[in-house]
């Protein structure tokens, strides 16, 4: 029984209804075979997105279900994807240190921005907006991106810091410096990792690699005791000079906290003195060189902080304890006085901060996952932080969607489903609304998981909510089996996963078809590499220069003078040199609208057209390519029309389309030029032409533009 339009149309997912043996079966099979890729890369990518791991299982529960439920692609896997969490942490980066419960609140509240504005994008049926991003701009920045987002994750897979500041290359730079310190066993893990997938993906691409590379490394990470973290306080050191330092490093840590939170309160007072008194207003200026100097400071006391990080990088620590395993006192290596009972672990003091540091003795894991749902409330709204919001939500916005359709696009052209852009986008923006309410990040569909959703047999949507319900088990009861998972793994899920994202012949197939695309690709790109973190500004940049191009293509389009050809038809005479001409009649065609851009060139070629015919009486254009004609094209051609009559000269026009008839009528310029001067077809024009010459073009009658005879 099939379900009613009107139903179908508020509630998509019943057009699943009813459910065959045969599709619950094979959708059942796919979600959870998705589910399997999604649990490990989801807390990927939650930490690309500058969150706590858990953080990215809650984005793979209800937005998961929601965007299938919601949209029309039947096999789209939606859920945390890599360029739309970058663009996440580089995004909020500015306004909130990663990982605070400030940025863990704004990005929440991304989430909600991004849904709303996908889905009035949905309701009010604009999805046609997402054209403002072309494809060799999207070509251009998933390159980039892609590239940001490996070379991210190089410092976690060799176990050393890494950096944040306004110019990602700097921070790569950072880590290289950092490699000599590279801890073995992270990176061994890593590698294993990597080998595991990369071997998985060749010889047995069913299998899913991700999982087994996270089971292995868990297991192996737990038999070994990869983690051997510790705590302990500064009043432990029993070290005088180590302590000083320690306090140090603490004080600087502070200062920087302190810093980046004054710039982030005075960056959300620029924005909102931007808004109310303008760009040049005395608070706006204020605030500018406030922001300023707060920078020079934070630059100061980032270089100050990392100073003290040098200094207690190379050196190791151990540890005297208790009965139970507890820290009583912290000494250098080898100072430890005689007979005090030590662990066998050396540790390093790391992630030195304000509130204090950690004794690092092994490599980092994910550690504790609270067990459980995700609380649903409404998100805070920070509408301090709104301003410098709504322009990266709109970003997300546009390159989620994207990325979503045009995977969809994909499977649909392989299962024959008819695809609605805008009833995608409602679906998109639920689950971002959704996933809002139960602190999920941003989200959007995935292109390796909807390959593995088809690959594994999905006919439905019902595949995707069988994955939630999946990820819904694993917050309830399987989370501490995931306490020992390496934090290398997770680093290697995500390099593996956009490696595929790297395509630089789309760059140069985009560069064939077009200079001018092969351009925008090219900028978009380096354009996305300069900017970062601040991915938002590299692909402003490119859809702004793909836009300024297609201008200045259709600011000069084709302009032929035609001749009639030996078979009858009318041709370009710079094609064929030899057709001769009429110097009674001029046959143009213009290749192109007449909007406000060209319409300064098409008053000049034609007027230099007839400069260069003086003794001609009439001008065809032939109008099959004017596509439209806006309020500058018809005032240009209303002057040229009267402009030419003065000099003795008729305009003809051939082959206009409705829509620039309808233009011409309304504005009265249809009666202005003539209703016999306006024909449906070329031949009828010339025929028309020639028979008001009469005797004075008989020697025409050979000529290239005469009639057929």
């Amino acid at each position: 029984m099939t379900m009613p339009a009107y139903l179908t149309k508020f509630l998509p997912f019943l057009r699943w209804f009813p459910l065959s043996r045969d599709n619950l079966k094979a959708d059942f099979m796919a979600g959870v075979t998705v589910a399997l890729v999604l649990i490990p890369q989801s807390m990927a990518y939650a930490q690309l997105a500058g969150l706590p791991a858990y953080y990215g299982l809650y984005a793979a529960f209800l937005p998961v279900a929601v965007a299938a439920m919601w949209g029309s692609s039947n096999q789209l896997g939606t859920g945390p994807v890599a360029v739309v969490s970058l663009l996440t942490a580089s995004s909020l980066a500015v306004l909130a240190a990663p990982g605070s419960d400030q940025f863990i609140a704004l990005a929440i509240m991304l989430a909600l921005l991004v849904g709303i504005i996908q889905l009035l994008l949905g309701v009010f049926k604009l999805g046609v907006i997402v054209s403002f991003l072309s494809h060799p701009v999207i070509v251009g920045f998933t390159n980039a991106a892609a590239i940001i987002i490996a070379l991210s994750q190089v410092s976690k897979l060799f176990g050393v810091p890494m950096g944040r500041s306004e110019h990602f290359i700097n921070d790569i730079v950072g880590v290289l410096k950092l490699i000599g310190d590279t801890h073995m066993m992270t990176l061994v893990m890593g590698v294993i990792a990597i080998g595991i997938m990369w071997g998985v993906k060749k010889y047995a691409p069913r299998l899913p690699g991700v999982l087994i590379a996270v089971v292995v490394t868990t297991l192996l990470s737990w038999a070994i005791g990869f983690e051997r973290n510790a705590k302990g306080s500064v009043d432990q050191i029993a070290d005088p000079e180590l302590q000083a330092v320690v306090q140090q490093g603490m004080t600087a840590a502070k200062r920087v906290d302190d810093l980046n939170q004054r710039i982030a309160d005075r960056t959300a007072a620029l924005k909102t003195a931007q808004k109310a008194a303008g760009e040049s207003s005395i608070d706006t200026v204020q605030s500018e060189a406030e922001v300023a100097l707060l920078r020079i400071e934070l630059r100061d006391a980032e270089a100050a902080l990392a100073r003290e990080k040098t200094a207690l990088r190379d050196l190791e620590v151990v540890r005297s304890v208790d009965g139970n395993g507890d820290t009583l006192a912290i000494y250098r290596a080898g100072n430890a006085p005689q007979g005090v009972s030590l662990d066998e672990t050396r540790y390093r003091l790391n992630k030195l901060n304000a509130k204090g540091f950690q004794l690092v003795g092994g490599g980092e894991v994910v550690g504790n996952i609270p067990e459980g749902l995700p609380s649903v409330q409404v998100p805070s709204f920070n509408l301090d932080a709104l301003g410098s919001l709504l322009s990266a939500a709109l970003v997300i916005s546009l390159v989620g969607f994207m990325e979503a359709i045009s995977i969809a696009k994909a499977m649909a052209a392989k299962t024959k489903q008819r695809l609605d852009p805008n009833q995608e986008l409602i679906g998109q923006g639920l689950s971002n609304v959704v996933g809002s309410m139960t602190q999920a990040f941003p989200v959007s569909g995935s292109f390796s998981r909807s390959a593995v959703n088809i690959n594994s047999g999905a006919k439905t949507g019902l595949s995707s909510v069988i994955t939630a319900l999946f990820v819904l088990l694993t917050l309830l009861f399987l989370t501490p089996l995931l306490y020992h998972l390496p934090q290398a793994v997770l680093a290697a899920i995500i390099i593996m996963a956009v490696i595929g994202l790297v395509n630089f012949k789309a760059v140069k197939h985009a560069w064939q078809a077009s200079r001018h695309d092969g351009i925008a690709a090219v900028v978009t790109f380096i354009a996305t590499l300069a900017f970062a973190p601040h991915l938002d500004s590299g692909i402003m940049v490119g859809a702004g220069l793909a836009l300024g191009l297609y201008l200045y293509r259709t600011m000069s389009p084709r302009v032929a003078v035609l001749g009639r050809y030996k078979d009858g038809t009318l041709r370009d005479i710079k094609v064929n040199p030899d057709l001769p001409t009429s110097k009674h009649v001029v046959a143009i065609r213009f290749d192109g609208s007449l909007y406000f851009a060209n319409v300064p060139y098409f008053e000049d070629t034609m007027l230099e057209a007839v400069s260069n015919h003086p003794d001609a009486k009439f001008v065809l254009v032939v109008g099959d390519a004017i596509n439209e004609m806006d309020a500058s094209g018809e005032e240009v051609v209303h002057h040229l029309v009267e402009r030419l009559k003065g000099a003795g000269i008729t305009l003809v026009f051939s082959g206009l389309k409705k829509q620039v008839l309808d233009v011409m009528r309304a504005t009265g310029l249809y009666e202005l030029i003539g209703p016999d001067n306006i024909f449906a077809t070329e031949n009828q024009a010339i025929a028309a032409i020639y028979e008001r010459l009469g005797e004075e073009a008989a020697d025409d009658l050979f000529c290239a533009i005469s009639p057929a005879r």
